[in-house]
């Protein structure tokens, strides 16, 4: 039986499993077992792995095991604690066993038919249901706590993007920056990076996604950056254009174009606003400039304790922007075998329209860097 730990639940726990519940009577769930080690520790603060956050009407269930019984003193001893020595799914059909739970609400994009197998062979009354993305929609308007946190994270990226540029020498390698990058990230305080950060030169640039490679830094290189450091849990995601010495005829057009439809787009931000509308407001003008196929992403997307969350900043999304949030807009043109421009900043939307988070330059001039 689950050992309850007499402890008071901080405000900002109590505040968040509250609305969890809320949400989960709304959709008549008793039992909500969160599978998601970040959902889980967005509820809980508990950061241990390979462990289920049960949530009931009366109780907060960590079902976990021996090597994180002291991370749940230190993090949440508030919960009531469930240290298998069996497997999770194996302990999860046991726990709704013992707790008389007929039905279980599970998040259907992360627990997997074998979980659901293996409960079922353990406990055969037990019935599971698809829960609604009760905590994804939670976790779309920030508190305090994480804005803080956030603005923490861009500065320690913004401030190691600039130690970063300015050790740019001839001959470096994609590989060579992004590593400097990242070092200058984790001496500034960054638990590690937000996402692999992506550092393209040339024509490397014309793919969205590219990994950092032995291609290297020569005089009239366009050099694409594309990284966030992560402190206290938190993410930041930015992306600038580095010029060595002068800026190739082509991507300086493709640049001003993709400088101005962002422009565009960041105006239209505001509570209320749909996606899909403020997508049209950097799309639109970059069709019109005639490289509509070459913007071959959405416009942006949330961001928090993980890189990409709800909500998703796209011409596919009918839903609207909520004061509270934070989102990317980040367009993009990318032209095979010549390069590809991206510049993205971090935008908080405000109960009156928004506020950009981000600081770093992104003129054409203020990318130029002398070439060394």
């Amino acid at each position: 039986m689950g050992k309850k730990k007499r402890a008071v639940v901080p405000p900002l726990y109590k505040t968040r499993i509250a609305a969890c519940r809320r949400a989960m009577k709304k959709s008549r769930i008793s039992a909500f077992l969160v599978s998601s080690r970040t959902d889980g520790n967005y509820l809980t603060g508990f950061t241990g792995e390979d462990s289920a956050i049960l949530i009931t009407p009366k109780a907060v269930n960590v079902i976990s095991d021996g090597r994180f019984d002291e991370a749940i003193n230190q993090e949440c001893p508030w919960v009531t604690r469930w240290m298998r020595k069996i497997t999770l799914n194996q302990e999860i059909a046991s726990v709704c066993r013992q707790l008389k739970i007929k039905s279980l609400a599970v998040q259907p994009g992360i627990m997997t038919l074998a979980s659901v197998a293996e409960w079922k062979k353990h406990n055969k009354s037990i019935r599971v249901v698809h829960a609604p993305p009760i905590v994804a929609r939670l976790r779309i308007v920030k508190d305090d706590s994480e804005l803080k946190a956030i603005r923490k994270s861009i500065r320690v990226a913004e401030e190691s993007f600039l130690a970063m540029r300015d050790s740019i020498r001839i001959g470096q390698s994609e590989v060579e920056m992004a590593a400097r990058l990242e070092y200058e990230m984790q001496r500034r305080g960054s638990a590690g990076v937000a996402f692999p950060s992506i550092v393209a030169e040339g024509p490397n640039a014309a793919l969205p996604h590219a990994y950092p490679g032995k291609r290297k830094v020569k005089k009239g290189s366009a050099i694409l950056f594309d990284w966030g450091a992560k402190l206290d849990g938190y993410c930041s995601d930015l992306t600038r254009l580095v010029f060595v010495g002068s800026i190739p005829r082509k991507i300086g057009e493709i640049y001003n174009v993709t400088l101005e439809a962002q422009r565009r787009a960041i105006v239209a931000v505001k509570p209320g606003k749909r996606m899909c509308d403020v997508d049209a407001a950097a799309r639109d003008y970059i069709k019109e400039a005639g490289y509509g196929e070459a913007f071959n992403h959405g416009l942006g997307h949330g961001f928090g304790l993980d890189i990409h969350e709800a909500p998703r900043v796209s011409w596919q999304s009918k839903d609207k922007l909520e004061a509270g949030s934070v989102i990317t807009i980040e367009p993009g043109i990318y032209l095979g075998g010549i390069g590809g421009v991206r510049i993205e900043d971090d935008l908080l939307v405000t109960a009156k329209g928004h506020r950009v988070l981000t600081r770093l330059g992104k003129s054409l001039e203020e990318s130029v860097i002398k070439a060394r």
